[in-house]
């Protein structure tokens, strides 16, 4: 990972499975084109399951059934904005990295979810947010957000003002 400092930081738990994808959800409606996610987190950790809510929350039709394209290393969703969905697990050094073209779809038109982001270390964008995901049970998780640059703090901030908002009222 880059060794810059966030912005701002948020830590959210997540009961449920759907609890995860609606966090990811709410979040996938404020992005817009050019923003990156970048998903951290151990093998089962809901990356994939926190992409899925971030395309609901694109506008991706439901006919497109979100999966991790680990083999594909990269999936596109038309949405709102375009979704490009990476899934860098399979990739184990930089001439793998410069071959995929990922200066296009980092820097391009469309909102992109990086799962393994770590795995880009110095080439991930100065300007993302990050969400790490950590295992708390077997349903439950512990998401922390770091925004890096103004747009990814802005979109972070709105996030945790939905987030509030929806608490005042319950």
């Amino acid at each position: 990972m880059r060794d810059d400092k966030p912005l701002c930081t948020w830590e959210r738990s997540t009961k449920s499975p759907e609890q995860t994808q609606s966090l990811a959800e709410q979040l996938g409606r404020l992005l817009q084109p050019g923003d990156v996610v970048a998903l951290v987190g151990e093998l089962g950790s809901g990356k994939t399951l926190f992409s899925q809510g971030l395309a609901r929350g694109l506008g991706v039709p439901k006919n497109f059934y979100i999966t991790s394209p680990t083999f594909a290393i990269i999936n596109e969703y038309p949405g709102r904005v375009p979704f490009y969905h990476l899934d860098l697990y399979r990739v184990s050094n930089r001439a793998e990295l410069s071959e995929l073209g990922l200066e296009e779809i980092l820097y391009g038109l469309g909102a992109v979810a990086i799962e393994w982001a770590e795995r880009l270390g110095q080439d991930l964008p100065v300007e993302r947010l990050e969400v790490h995901l950590k295992f708390l049970g077997e349903e439950e998780r512990d998401i922390t957000f770091l925004a890096f640059g103004d747009k990814s703090a802005k979109r972070l901030t709105t996030l945790m003002g939905f987030y509030k908002e929806v608490m005042e009222k319950s």
